[in-house]
């Protein structure tokens, strides 16, 4: 028989200025364990009106580092690139989004796994094109350039 594969739950909300006493995060379920190869589906709502973001963080075992998997942000849903094939993000970052596993892999899906709610920001500004340079002594230079103002703001997701 395969052990089974333990997955941990836990909540968290990102607060961005707005008054706790009126706003709620609830994550269900809050802990389940699952076979390899199963498939989870984990459940993240807030009623805060002004938050239109749902984040979903994974901690492994041992670790104080949390890495974002994917987001809901108004009704766009995004995975990172790099779990693209592992990690499905569904709902709307305004109330209710689920972070769903389809395949449960044996240990590197045993983790912690945070959903955070939050204003959705961009920025207005260009990026700035970067050229890093090498002085005669070896060491790193990196130089930030400043981008023409075109005038037209661009946005960044």
């Amino acid at each position: 028989m395969v052990p089974a594969a333990l997955i941990k739950l836990s909540a968290a909300l990102l607060w961005l200025g707005a008054d706790q006493s009126k706003n709620s995060v609830d994550q269900i379920p809050a802990a389940l364990i699952k076979e390899p190869g199963e498939s989870v589906q984990i459940n993240c709502n807030h009623s805060n009106t002004n938050f239109y973001m749902i984040q979903w963080y994974k901690q492994p075992p041992g670790k104080t580092d949390m890495t974002l998997l994917g987001y809901a942000r108004y009704s766009t849903q995004t995975v990172e690139d790099q779990f693209q094939n592992l990690y499905n993000v569904t709902g709307s970052g305004q109330s209710l989004s689920s972070l769903v596993i389809p395949k449960l892999r044996q240990s590197e899906d045993s983790a912690v796994y945070f959903c955070a709610a939050s204003d959705a920001q961009y920025c207005m500004k260009p990026q700035a094109p970067t050229k890093t340079l090498t002085d005669t002594r070896g060491a790193i230079i990196h130089l930030l350039m400043a981008a023409r103002d075109t005038g037209k703001p661009q946005r960044r997701d």
